[in-house]
This record gives C-alpha cells, structure tokens and sequence, in this order.
C-alpha cells in the first residue's frame, strides 16, 4: 500500500465559527463542509461536536472539532510552542512578505521571516492557539541533491548520538544567505 495524499488532519477549535471566519479572512481558506453530531460515530459515546473543514489548498483539508462539553483545551506542556505546528507552502517569498504585513496590519504578532536556507518562513498564532507556518521554497536542485544525498546517514547519526549531525552544515553559511 502507498499513501495517496492527506485526506485531512484535523484540531480542535475553540469556536467553529470563530475559526471558519478566521481562515477565510486571513489565510484566504475556502469552508469547504460541517458536520455535526450528538455522538462519536467509531465509539458512540454521546459528545456533541461540530467538525469542519477547510480547504488548505492542493486538495489537503485543515478540519477542526469543537467540543463544547469537553474540558477547556489545553496543550502539550513538555512540548514547546515551537514544535507543534501547522506549516502551508505559498508560492513565494513576496507572498510571504504581503501575507507578514497584512496579518500585522489586522493586528496578529508574526515572527520572521525567517531564513532556513532551503525556504523562508513566518510564524503565528490562529485564535486556538495553534501556532501555523507559512513558508516559501527558495532552495535549488544542488541544495535538495545535497540534503538527499545525507538524510540517512544523519538519521542514523541522530538515532546513535542524540546530537546535530554536521553534514549539512553548509546551510547556515553565509555563501547561502542562512541565519537563524
């Protein structure tokens, strides 16, 4: 068996509504379905919740569950903000930049843009709290060669040592621009 493509990964919300408006205004997202049950179909445990989902764009959906007789949401405390994230590729760094000024303009903190050598990126917060990425491709073919050419052998480095492989230490030099 081989994967096909994302079906869709799915959040909880805080409010459906709330979340549908945001996406669409900042991110531009389409509503793309709701639906709402009285209880879990695989369990069957009666949980009201509203689920929807949005369209991310090459037919991956973004869906979020709101639980209004849950618990208030919480995170991973163990895990930092930074880790857990939800990262959209747009089509350039200009994208990037006008999606940076308007997210400020509308009042939203944005870190970066950032430089990772192989794409540049900014991050933010929707209203759950979930910390989402845009990013924009800027490596070359010689770049990804490189990266691939390595993977392994720094995942089997990693896997033994618990410490950053150098291999691909030549992204941060200054010969492609990288600083982090």
């Amino acid at each position: 068996m081989k994967i096909d493509r994302m079906h869709h990964v799915a959040y909880r919300c805080k409010d459906a509504k709330e979340t549908v408006e945001w996406y669409r205004k900042h991110l531009n997202m389409d509503f793309v379905l709701a639906i709402a049950e009285d209880q879990v179909p695989s369990t069957h445990a009666p949980d009201p919740y509203m689920h929807i989902f949005m369209d991310a764009g090459g037919g991956n959906v973004l869906a979020f569950f709101e639980l209004p007789t849950a618990p208030e949401m919480g995170r991973d405390t163990n895990t930092p903000d930074w880790v857990q994230h939800i990262a959209f590729k747009v089509d350039s760094v200009q994208t990037l930049e006008a999606a940076k000024a308007r997210l400020e303009a509308a009042g939203i903190p944005v870190v970066g843009v950032t430089d990772h050598a192989i794409f540049k990126s900014i991050y933010f917060f929707d209203p759950n709290g979930h910390r989402l990425e845009l990013a924009a491709d800027v490596g070359t073919p010689d770049m990804y060669r490189k990266l691939d050419d390595v993977k392994w052998e720094m995942l089997e480095e990693w896997s033994k040592t618990k410490r950053a492989p150098k291999h691909a230490a030549w992204m941060h030099d200054r010969e492609f621009g990288a600083s982090h």
